[in-house]
């Protein structure tokens, strides 16, 4: 595969390109956010690590332009911030996956490999999605509950499609990691209810009936409208 590796350090980067090269891979290297994002709009990778903190634009920043071009390349980002908000603000902003420093390389090529394993949208996959009156449509992301509009962050878009592929089923937690955050292990983190709650306000913020159910102890079931609860 060809590698993007955005990282300041030299020490880390050269670890990382080294290790990467190993594996097989080719590895584009830049040391500023502004040399990566000029790297990552006008050449093809298959995937790209990006440290949060950098030169110039961010991880975060870089993320954020990618997704607004239109260009859906799985973004690994390497952090030293333990705060929980700071790498659910990497992941709203489009990342694929998270990592904190420090980290042993075999994570990092495990996390790597799950990213190339997503599979590449089929050509005849369905381009809208309903469930009620909510309707999704994939091809400009843009979500609507009747006639309101709905704006949703790239990670909340993702959790809602896969919701809206399972109408009335319970998605587990260790589901929804797995198939919107490609994690293979539980985090310490609330994530999953977090995203699941503010995903809800939105659907619900022009007064409409709850379409997300609790199922204690199981996980969520999105449904047409269930009534004023939550469960």
């Amino acid at each position: 595969m060809r590698i993007l590796l955005i990282e300041d350090d030299p020490a880390t980067a050269d670890y990382l390109a080294k290790g990467l090269a190993e594996e097989g891979h080719v590895v584009d290297r830049a040391a500023t956010g502004k040399d990566g994002l000029f790297l990552a709009l006008n050449e093809p990778f298959d995937i790209i690590v990006t440290d949060r903190m950098l030169p110039g634009p961010d991880g975060v920043a870089i993320t954020r332009a990618l997704r607004a071009s239109g260009i859906a390349t799985p973004v690994l980002m390497l952090t030293a911030l333990a705060e929980v908000d700071r790498r659910v603000e990497g992941l709203e902003a489009g990342a694929d996956d998270y990592l904190a420093k420090p980290f042993a390389f075999a994570e990092l090529r495990a996390r790597i490999r799950a990213l190339a394993r997503r599979p590449a949208p089929a050509a005849a996959e369905a381009t809208e999605l309903a469930v009620g009156d909510l309707r999704a449509d994939l091809l400009r992301r843009a979500v609507t509950r009747g006639t309101r509009p709905i704006e949703l962050l790239p990670t909340e878009f993702r959790l809602l499609e896969y919701m809206m592929r399972h109408p009335g089923e319970v998605l587990t937690r260790t589901m929804l990691l797995e198939k919107v955050w490609d994690f293979s292990f539980a985090p310490t983190t609330n994530i999953i209810d977090v995203h699941v709650s503010r995903l809800r306000r939105k659907l619900e913020a022009g007064g409409e009936p709850s379409m997300i159910r609790t199922v204690r102890g199981a996980g969520y079931v999105l449904a047409p409208a269930l009534g004023a609860g939550h469960g």
